[in-house]
């Protein structure tokens, strides 16, 4: 059973990976704390929603159904939960749990950090994509109409529990969107991992137990470090933004109704590795690291987007610093560098690129 530590200035807590660790969920909730609220969605509660009332082991609670869908992870859909969270009598003793994809566990954890200026969250992720990126680490958010997570907390939870069993109702789509941030985290930090995915596609894709587990485990390992290192991405942190800087200004442009967040992404690498190559920071790798990431596609394609529209859009995102947009580029596999200042052409050349 990996168990991962995460230590902040805030909170230290654990990241568990094993399965049947849905289990333990009881176990993982203070004595002191009073309502229990669960965030999540009408379809993940259908398949799981029973496991999860067993786990509470007659724990008594509170469901609060969320839309689902990026579209939908909007500031109006928090305060809906947090007006329903007052008339069920929610105090500061109340405990949320988000169940579900990365989307309700960003919104979930952010109607944690705000509900009366904080109550507690457990993270108990349901897709490959947030059990490996989007639980761990307290980065919690809503998006706004000119781009994704615009408004957002830290709030770190109580504790995350990772149980791949819960993996086995997802489709082949989702799934393979999730290996995208696993792929993201074998570039920028772990070249065993990158080995293990290039190797073994074909017991990946097969969802194999142990080269499963061993996978998650790798990358929750990963982001654990990386947010105890640096929890408010200051610096080190940033590195896990890789392929998320065009990746986030194309679920933009297509209004988060063609792609899945990892998937974006994963055009967002093939632009980062182009990048990284033009500009002479990588070579010999470059090819690998675009194979293994086509290796899971196909990917969705991509119609009518234009470069220069992403590139504008770009310059709303996050991490652009005083009208600077900063890049994570791979020198090799399992090494980053964050660059700024690249002309535009360079952008646009390397955008194209990834999306044709």
């Amino acid at each position: 059973m990996p168990v991962f530590r995460v230590e902040t200035a805030n909170r230290n807590y654990e990241a568990i990976v094993e399965r049947g660790a849905l289990r333990k969920l009881q176990g993982s909730i203070p004595d002191s704390n009073g309502a229990t609220f669960v965030v999540t969605t009408r379809e993940v509660w259908a398949l799981h929603g029973g496991a999860l009332a067993r786990a509470l082991d007659g724990r008594p609670h509170h469901v609060l159904y969320f839309a689902g869908g990026e579209p939908n992870k909007r500031v109006a859909h928090v305060e809906s939960m947090a007006e329903q969270m007052v008339e069920l009598g929610a105090d500061r003793s109340s405990i949320v749990i988000a169940f579900g994809g990365g989307i309700v566990t960003d919104l979930a954890g952010f109607l944690a950090a705000i509900f009366m200026r904080g109550v507690p969250v457990i993270q108990i992720p349901t897709t490959l994509l947030a059990q490996v990126d989007a639980a761990v680490g307290g980065k919690t958010g809503a998006n706004l109409r000119g781009g994704k997570n615009l408004i957002g907390a830290f709030h770190q939870p109580l504790v995350v529990l990772i149980d791949p069993d819960l993996l086995a109702t997802l489709s082949e789509r989702e799934y393979r969107a999730g290996l995208y941030e696993i792929i993201k985290c074998g570039i920028i930090r772990d070249a065993e991992l990158f080995r293990i995915l290039s190797a073994e596609r074909e017991a990946v894709l097969s969802r194999r137990p142990d080269i499963e587990e061993t996978i998650i485990a790798a990358a929750v390992r990963i982001k654990c470090e990386v947010v105890t290192a640096d929890e408010r991405e200051g610096d080190l942190r940033r590195i896990l933004n890789f392929g998320h800087t065009v990746g986030h200004a194309i679920e933009a442009e297509t209004k988060y109704e063609t792609l899945l967040h990892g998937e974006a992404v994963a055009y967002g690498m093939h632009a980062a590795v182009e990048i990284s190559k033009v500009t002479g920071l990588t070579d010999t790798e470059a090819k690998q690291m675009r194979d293994v990431i086509a290796s899971y596609g196909p990917l969705p394609q991509l119609n009518g987007i234009r470069a220069g529209s992403l590139a504008s859009l770009m310059l709303h995102d996050k991490k652009t610093v005083k009208g600077k947009v900063h890049f994570v580029l791979t020198p090799r596999v399992g090494e980053t560098k964050i660059v700024s200042g690249i002309p535009e052409s360079v952008i646009l050349d390397a955008i194209e690129a990834a999306i044709r």
